[in-house]
């Protein structure tokens, strides 16, 4: 697991140069055009991008699958009150992690068998971390757009 911690400190202390990549190419992307007509800044994103990377640690091994709920149902109902689309929320949320595995593969040189289980170990946290932060946002999108509470979650939190 030590190669895991050293890879999330990584990530953190790069967070800055990964959410400009991830900014890069979601203004690069074809799938994401509406982000820009609907009014959504590129600060914005970067900043949200940037907060996943600064605190990955605390997202992937602190933060509960509520918590994750919370914050992405929260981006959800933002991106759905913007006019964004959902295909291309979901679509900036891979860009977040595409950005990732870019970085990661050009940073990371692996030199044990213990080190690459504890890799597989991150890169599965990281996966559900990004899997529910899609799924989350898009409760949140289709609450604002059928009016619902934002308290009110018609779906069920997954058990872990």
């Amino acid at each position: 697991m030590l190669l895991a911690y050293r890879l999330v400190r990584l990530i953190e202390n790069n967070a800055d140069k990964l959410a400009d990549s991830a900014l890069r190419m979601l203004q690069e992307s074809e799938k994401t055009l509406t982000f820009a007509k609907a009014g959504t800044t590129g600060e914005d994103f970067h900043q949200a991008v940037r907060e996943i990377y600064t605190h990955l640690g605390e997202w992937v091994m602190g933060k509960s699958e509520d918590d994750i709920a919370r914050r992405y149902t929260e981006i959800g109902r933002k991106r759905a009150s913007q006019g964004v689309l959902l295909s291309e929320l979901n679509w900036a949320i891979v860009i977040a992690r595409e950005a990732l595995w870019e970085f990661l593969k050009a940073e990371d040189n692996l030199e044990r068998p213990t080190e690459v289980f504890g890799e597989l170990k991150l890169l599965q946290m990281l996966e559900q971390f990004f899997d529910r932060a899609i799924y989350y946002a898009a409760v949140g999108y289709e609450q604002a757009k059928s009016g619902t509470g934002e308290g009110t979650c018609a779906h069920t939190v997954i058990a872990k």
